[in-house]
């Protein structure tokens, strides 16, 4: 199951359908099927959570807190992504593309977060920008790291 749920501040965020849709779309052929949790926030929100978990003060675009269950406790669900709406909005006027264009993108980048993916280094992260412009163009969306 695929829950969506919005913040403060989440105003200019995509629907619920379309979220899930990008979600489903980064989940076929890798882990179809499999639940996580997307909520959509503000600025301030995003702020407090990546100053939480990382030691970093300022609202970043995507978040992603892969779920842990004890040994031997098998459950499909992937986890937690958090995306900060008017960082999404910014980013997508910034690079000039259509705001739905880096949406879809940080759904994507957040949902291969959640299986595992990186971009630490170097070879994890052509691994991972490999598989986001494959995802991506199943979507008609072009290399976003063009």
């Amino acid at each position: 199951m695929i829950s969506v749920s919005f913040g403060r501040g989440a105003r200019q965020a995509p629907s619920r359908e379309q979220l899930v849709a990008w979600v489903d779309n980064a989940l076929a052929g890798l882990r179809p099927g499999a639940g996580l949790d997307l909520r959509v926030v503000g600025s301030a929100e995003m702020r407090r959570l990546n100053l939480r978990f990382r030691g970093d003060d300022r609202a970043t675009n995507v978040l992603s807190f892969p779920a842990e269950f004890p040994a031997g406790v098998e459950v499909d669900h992937l986890g937690d992504i958090v995306i900060a709406a008017p960082v999404v909005e910014r980013e997508a006027a910034r690079f000039g593309i259509a705001p739905a264009e880096r949406w879809a993108h940080l759904v994507t980048h957040g949902v291969l977060h959640l299986l595992g993916y990186d971009h630490e280094e170097p070879e994890q992260a052509r691994e991972m920008e490999a598989e986001e412009i494959r995802i991506l163009a199943r979507l008609g969306i072009p290399d976003p790291y063009r």
